[in-house]
């Protein structure tokens, strides 16, 4: 059996992505009651929503990236696509809205759980090889970079 096919690794995969595609559902539906926010936080959420396209951006790539999760396809490709999301609400609520810390701290360890379980997916990305393509090392000794 591999590491992401347990139990733990289904129980996490599925808490994630129901969270995900739930609240991305509420973006979209507002079914569930959000308190008002003000100061630096309403400030940053209504630019969000002021841009017309950033705020269902987001939502909806919640929805999908938490579906995938739920479904159990795609697993490596949803948990990479909610980094960078899962990241800016913890960076949210860690300097503006700092009450709301609790689920972005708990959903950033299922992320890592979920990640973690299927690392021999994202261990070619994490390895420098720059020397394994010389096309690549003369390329980048000829123009510097």
């Amino acid at each position: 059996m591999t590491t992401h096919s347990s139990k733990p690794v289904t129980a996490a995969r599925l808490t994630l992505g129901l969270a995900f595609f739930v609240f991305g559902l509420n973006g979209f539906f507002h079914f569930l009651p959000q308190p008002p926010m003000s100061g630096s936080a309403g400030a940053f959420a209504g630019a969000l929503v002021a841009t017309g396209y950033m705020f269902p951006f987001i939502k909806g790539t919640e929805v999908i990236a938490g579906a995938l999760l739920l479904a159990g396809r795609y697993v490596p490709l949803a948990v990479t696509v909610l980094g960078p999301v899962l990241l800016n609400i913890l960076a949210f609520h860690l300097f503006l809205a700092p009450a709301g810390l609790g689920l972005p701290i708990v959903l950033l360890a299922l992320e890592l759980y979920v990640a973690y379980s299927h690392r021999a997916v994202f261990a070619p990305m994490l390895q420098a090889q720059l020397d394994s393509k010389p096309e690549v090392a003369s390329f980048v000794r000829a123009h510097g970079h």
